[in-house]
């Protein structure tokens, strides 16, 4: 080692890494040294002594946060006045607008929904290079539909309260920040499914223990009560839904009676496969793409997968915004109808 290099503490592996790494810079001044690593604090220790240092790119589909799909447009003035032709159908009491794939500067998906300054909403139904189809929406009736005993507190509850509710729509991500309501909406359209239409024969809730490899097995109790701590914004939110009832306590566990409502441990989920669910999944931002994929791919025929998430709140050192699994599902979805 020459002289004049310093070195950090060999006591920790990372530091030993860093000082080859710096090792190499020192010695090879014309070559680009890149110390390439999915923890983040190794990254910023990098930063701090110099030396360049990347994430693995090979599962982010995005550079930037701000490009994920939001799964909204929304238009200034009146969306119809950059329209220059459209046809206009009826289908089954249904509207349906096809509008040239031209008149749109940005890219348009499958469930996408438009908005403009003006009321209007639609949602689109199908994109290919020629037209975009655009399903008609009232927004006063969606604002107005009751779920539960939950309404929508403005349009874009009411638009994910409409995918979570079309069971033509087998996978739906809610991403937003703390408070925006994506457990209490989930959890309505859950059980408005489940107990009073049974479309889906039970309600499946899973979500990460921070990172998905830390053990639940020291909790006492079986598997669902093992999940039970984890589980407590599903509860609290159960309630929340039951406040007006005449006997809280009583109802949430006549809800529980009533609701196929199953706790589920993502531990022991590889190799099942669940029919006629409904998997919830909360918390999907600290899960890796790998681990995301694992959970979809349980769905069985006529299973609906919703994914919440906040991607401002990743638990996890070795998970950024870009490389989280929420976002690899968002981006790779997109294009499903």
């Amino acid at each position: 080692v020459p002289d004049n290099l310093v070195m950090l503490p060999t006591h920790l592996n990372d530091n030993k890494i860093l000082n080859d790494v710096g090792f190499l810079k020192k010695n090879f001044p014309s070559r680009r040294v890149v110390l390439v690593t999915k923890d983040i604090n190794v990254r910023l220790k990098a930063r701090g002594c110099g030396i360049e240092s990347q994430d693995y790119h090979s599962d982010q589909l995005l550079n930037d946060i701000e490009q994920i799909n939001k799964g909204y447009l929304e238009f200034s003035g009146s969306f119809w006045e950059r329209i220059e032709n459209v046809t206009t159908q009826q289908e089954e009491g249904k509207t349906f607008h096809c509008i040239a794939r031209n008149s749109f500067d940005q890219e348009v998906f499958p469930n996408q929904f438009l908005t403009d300054e003006s009321g209007f909403l639609a949602r689109v139904v199908e994109v290919n290079e020629e037209e975009v189809k655009l399903l008609h929406l009232d927004p006063e009736q969606l604002m107005a539909t009751e779920t539960w005993g939950l309404y929508p507190q403005d349009i874009y509850q009411a638009m994910a309260m409409d995918l979570l509710l079309d069971p033509d729509v087998h996978l739906v991500n809610l991403t937003g920040s703390a408070g925006s309501g994506k457990t209490i909406l989930a959890l309505a359209a859950c059980i408005e499914q489940t107990v009073p239409n049974k479309i889906y024969r039970r309600i499946i809730v899973t979500r990460s223990t921070q990172g998905l490899d830390e053990d639940i097995g020291f909790l006492p109790g079986t598997e669902e009560e093992k999940m039970e701590p984890w589980l407590g914004a599903i509860t609290d939110n159960l309630e929340a839904l039951h406040w007006d009832d005449e006997n809280c306590g009583s109802s949430m566990e006549y809800v529980m009676d009533k609701v196929p409502l199953r706790f589920k441990s993502l531990n022991y989920i590889r190799g099942r496969s669940f029919q006629g669910s409904l998997i919830l999944i909360d918390e999907s931002q600290n899960l890796t793409p790998h681990q995301i994929k694992t959970i979809v791919t349980r769905a069985g025929s006529g299973s609906k997968v919703i994914c919440l998430g906040n991607l401002a709140q990743i638990d996890t050192p070795y998970l950024t915004a870009t490389s989280s699994g929420l976002t690899y599902l968002t981006e790779r979805f997109k294009n499903f109808k």
